[in-house]
């Protein structure tokens, strides 16, 4: 055996691609030494187990002079397969090959499953799938390092020519005045410049891992698998291979396998071959499913023959980065703004320079001892190289502080907690824009089932024909017609009943809400046998559900007559317009006259009224002469001459909590719109009971609509009606996505909630898709930005909520770092003008930009929502970003600010007596000051009463509380470092007593109104409207 595995070896699988200029001697070495390690694995492999199992199947090539040899054993639980041969066969599509194995069943057989009941699924059958056959992850592009953030830190331009400046002062003032004095000056720069890296790259990458996990949770799927012949719900992750997975509409095929058994059953493998084609996946041709694919219509089982890394998805993801660089619009109009006040701050650098360097030239500054400190020739070059260098650092300085890079911070910060807080109340962001757009949402348009109710149905009342049949007389109804029920129900469903053979264990059924309800209530109240059904009938064709057709039908053959019937299923008005006859409790036939119909539908049009939501069965025996006609039995299920076999009401509660958020979001200005496929009496019952309609508001006023009637209007007539309609009824996917365009055409910010996969245009369409995370599609969770985990319309107003506090988030930091800027920019600009130097040095003006721009983002952009959001109305798509109220707070607290700063640049010495140094200490600390004291103003832009909530923020006063003790330390202990002066407690006192003024400022200033119409509207400043739009 293992001569004839040596010769198979050498004659049929080595295959090289080694370079032709190789010498041959090269190759036989080569030869030598791959024979001598198959040998040797061989003849330990004898030893041990008597057989060769190893088997070799393929050399990678890795490059033109390696190559690794994959030697691969075969695993002696799954001795009759290989994980190759199995991605092969699906991969290729190699239907003969299948065939050989002996199909499915032998497929199965060798993975040591069952079709029916799958794997056993305990942890040693698991352990050894795992260890044969590899786990369903992928491997994961490495994400960036904590030196990634670093490094791009350092690439910032104004960083690389402050250490140029600081490593210059260093040299020259190490040369001057010896390393233990002449150091202070560049190494308080290089240790100021390090400090403000280190922060920013620390928060950028907590912020990246941060979105990691979130991107992991998205990820993790759940899929309904069938282990020990129970359907039960697992993660994608913990799929192994022999598992038999359910597929559904919408759902991702989780790996790749072989179909068991389905019904019309399409996928989409746009995403693998770029096709937009659907392909038909059935067993007589094609039953090959590739993992990543969708189910576009239909359903199935699938058998599982390879995952993770053995897919081609698997392949594909492992070399996707998940590294994202998603701008989101706030983001791109913040960098505009960063982009032009740094144009702003660059240019009144440039001028700090011209004048610093003209003054200095021309001998008009002095150094500490009253003396000319450049005299032309008489001053040495290194005393010029060093002034020169100082004024450049200050400039430079300037243009750091000027350009506000704490805004994509604050942004990144306030996104990646509102991200993480809105996980916690349910919510899953997939798509980082959608935070921010959501507080502009104008509308909202709601589903019903699920979203506005708890989707928990049970069967309240049942009509067999026109009568009505209460649950106590079940035992009355024909024989005949309770066998054409158990039909109906138990093989027109994608659901299923389990029950293990254990005598006191009940059933557990699975499937959609309507589908359990319904299995449930045949089951305990109709005696229905499910597994009997199945073994007398032959399902022949099958038409799904979906949310276009409202129903679905079922073809099958009584195998013990070859009788052929057909079964519908579906909403009451639709399924009765489809029947000519109907049954009564003693199963006669009888016909369906104008009349029955229309007592049918006031029977439909009362269970609406009461919020039940009616399904109705039909049955129809094919005839003789319409069996042997191959489109019926394969084609669709017929649609007429049906006889109806009854109605059931099903209850589905509103979501408690739900008129209250329903009016939360009203009260906020948004308009709720409840679309649904509901008949329009039930749509009604449920949306006034929701607080969407008035009890008074009818159908007349244009509040109610059906999906069709507004589907057929003309255009004009449409876009006038839709602000009007609260309720859609009998909607289609078509009708919800042409709403959802009408309304962005009127200028409307639009939130779309949608769970089936023919939602996904109008998730996509909108501004704002929200899938459900309970009951939606994969195909949905794909198209949305954001994934309701609970499907409960309360956390779309919580998402409301968290959306305009991020928008209000960002206006509190901008506000408060524009402040800053504009004191600084004009404070310093004056004073080099006027006295030719600037009072805050670069290591002075780095840790106020510390403060404000890592810091300050900490601090108010971790600010939790409000309910006084909620009194708000909706920014809307084009309002500025600053507006009025933002720049009245910040001029007033800009121009305080320098008005005293100013005054104590030109007057303190003479004010309170001090040096010069100490002078430049209380201009430093009282700027500090000030901006910690404008931080509790900058909480709130509009209300007086700035301390409201503080007590909840530990955070922000945690923050507080760190810059306070750090300026401290700045002045009293590093007064080389930061070139200052110890102060008295007079001298802070002072400080405190000018900052402190900040708060009745803010108080005083929120009296003054201001108009909503931007200012720079009414100057008609094209430039600066757009720039601070």
């Amino acid at each position: 055996m293992f001569e004839e595995n040596l010769h198979y070896l050498f004659m049929n699988r080595i295959t090289t691609d080694l370079s032709k200029e190789i010498e041959t001697s090269n190759k036989k070495r080569w030869h030598l030494a791959f024979a001598t390690i198959y040998c040797s694995r061989a003849f330990k492999t004898a030893y041990s187990h008597g057989s060769p199992a190893y088997n070799p199947r393929k050399i990678l090539c890795v490059s033109n002079d390696t190559i690794a040899i994959d030697v691969v054993q075969h695993h002696p639980f799954f001795s009759g397969i290989d994980q190759s041969s199995l991605a092969k066969l699906v991969k290729d599509k190699n239907f003969d090959e299948l065939a050989n194995i002996g199909g499915v069943q032998g497929v199965a057989a060798s993975l040591k499953s069952d079709t029916t009941n799958g794997v056993s699924g305990d942890s040693e059958d698991v352990a050894r799938r795992h260890e044969a056959f590899g786990s369903n992850t992928y491997r994961k592009a490495p994400t960036k390092s904590f030196f990634v953030f670093v490094w791009e830190s350092f690439k910032d331009p104004t960083i690389i020519i402050l250490l140029l400046c600081a490593a210059l002062s260093l040299g020259f003032g190490i040369k001057e005045h010896g390393l233990k004095e002449g150091w202070y000056d560049g190494g308080s720069i290089y240790v100021a410049v390090f400090l403000v890296i280190a922060v920013s790259s620390i928060s950028n990458f907590r912020q990246n891992r941060q979105f990691d996990k979130l991107s992991k949770v998205s990820k993790n799927i759940p899929v309904e698998a069938v282990r020990k012949g129970r359907r039960q719900q697992i993660s994608i992750f913990e799929i192994v291979v022999g598992d038999v997975i359910c597929l559904k509409i919408g759902d991702q095929v989780p790996a790749d396998g072989i179909l068991v058994e389905g019904h019309s059953l399409q996928v989409d493998e746009s995403s693998m071959t770029g096709e937009s084609d659907h392909v038909a996946i059935n067993i007589s041709q094609n039953p090959f499913l590739i993992s990543g694919t969708k189910v576009v219509d239909g359903y199935g089982m699938m058998l599982v023959t390879s995952v993770g890394m053995n897919t081609t998805w698997g392949e594909m993801m492992s070399q996707i980065s998940s590294d994202s660089n998603e701008q989101t619009p706030l983001q791109e109009r913040l960098n505009k703004l960063t982009t032009s006040i740094g144009k702003v701050g660059l240019l009144v650098a440039f001028l700090v320079l011209v004048v610093l360097l003209v003054r200095y030239f021309t001998g008009t500054t002095k150094d500490e001892n009253g003396k000319k400190e450049f005299n032309g020739s008489k001053t040495s070059s290194d005393d010029v190289i060093n002034a020169v260098v100082g004024i450049v650092a200050a400039a430079v300085t300037i243009v750091v502080v000027a350009i506000p890079e704490g805004l994509p911070l604050a942004v990144t910060l306030t996104l990646a907690y509102s991200m993480k807080r809105m996980m916690a109340d349910q919510a899953m962001v997939r798509k980082l824009s959608a935070c921010e757009t959501m507080g502009s949402a104008t509308t909202i348009c709601t589903d019903k089932t699920g979203t506005l109710t708890l989707n928990k149905m049970t069967v309240t009342k049942f009509f067999l024909g026109k009568q009505h049949v209460k649950a106590e007389i079940h035992t009355s109804i024909s024989a005949k017609v309770l066998e054409l029920f158990h039909q109906g129900v138990g093989l027109n469903t994608t659901g299923s009943v389990f029950k293990s053979s254990d005598p006191s264990s009940s059933f557990e059924f699975s499937g959609s809400p309507t589908e359990k309800v319904i299995l449930s209530w045949a089951v305990m109240e109709l005696n229905m046998e499910m597994d009997q059904i199945k073994r007398n009938f032959n399902i022949l064709h099958v038409e799904a559900f979906n949310s276009e057709k409202k129903k679905s039908g079922v073809l099958i053959r009584n195998i013990s007559d070859g009788t052929i019937h057909a079964h519908w299923k579906g909403a009451a008005e639709m399924i009765s317009r489809m029947c000519s006859h109907y049954y009564d409790l003693e199963g006669n036939v009888k016909p369906l006259e104008e009349s029955d119909k229309e007592e049918c539908d006031r029977i439909i049009e009362g269970m609406a009224a009461s919020s039940l939501r009616c399904i109705a069965f039909a049955h129809k025996q094919v005839p003789k002469a319409e069996q042997k006609d191959n489109e019926h039995m394969h084609g669709n299920v017929p649609d007429n001459s049906f006889i109806l076999l009854g109605f059931v009401g099903l209850k589905d509660p509103c979501r408690p909590g739900v008129k209250k958020a329903v009016e939360a979001c009203q009260s906020a200005g948004v308009n709720i719109k409840m679309i649904t496929g509901d008949n329009v009496f039930t749509a009604k019952a449920i949306a006034t009971e929701c607080g969407i309609l008035h009890p008074n508001q009818e159908v007349d006023e244009g509040a109610v609509i059906e999906g069709e009637e507004f589907r057929n209007l003309t255009d004009e007539v449409r876009m006038e009606r839709v602000e009007k309609i609260r309720v859609m009824a009998r909607s289609s996917p078509f009708d919800k996505l042409l709403m959802v365009q009408c309304l962005r055409k009127k200028g409307h910010v639009v939130a779309v909630t949608g769970d089936g996969t023919n939602d996904a245009p109008a998730l996509k369409e909108a501004d704002i898709g929200l899938s459900m995370g309970i009951q939606g599609t994969e195909v949905a969770k794909e198209s949305s930005d954001i994934v309701i985990l609970d499907d409960n319309f309360a956390s779309v107003a919580t998402v409301l909520k968290w959306g305009r506090c991020v928008y209000n988030n960002i206006q509190k930091f901008i506000q408060f770092q524009l402040t800053v800027n504009v004191a600084a920019l004009v404070i310093n600009f004056v004073a080099a003008v006027s006295s030719g130097e600037v009072p805050l040095t670069a290591v002075q003006l780095l840790w106020v930009n510390l403060i404000m721009d890592t810091l300050g983002a900490l601090a108010l952009a971790t600010e939790k929502p409000t309910e006084e959001l909620m009194k708000k109305k909706p920014v809307g798509r084009t309002a500025p970003l600053i507006t009025n109220i933002m720049w009245r707070n910040l001029m007033a607290q800009a121009l305080y600010q320098i008005a005293v700063l100013l005054t104590l640049q030109f007057r303190g010495e003479s004010i309170f007596g001090v040096s010069k140094r100490v002078n430049d200490t209380l201009i430093f600390n009282t700027f500090v000051l000030c901006q910690v004291f404008n931080e509790f103003n900058a909480r709130n832009l509009e209300k007086k009463n700035v301390f409201k909530g503080i007590h909840k923020n530990k955070l922000f006063m945690a923050i507080i509380g760190i810059t306070l003790v750090l300026q401290v330390v700045m002045v009293e202990f590093l007064k080389k470092f930061a070139n200052t002066e110890r102060l008295n407690w007079g001298q802070w006192g002072i400080c405190i007593g000018f900052a402190a003024a900040s708060w009745p400022i803010g108080w005083l200033v929120k009296c003054i109104n201001v108009p909503e119409r931007p200012f720079f509207s009414y100057l008609r400043l094209n430039y600066l409207k757009a720039l601070f739009k």
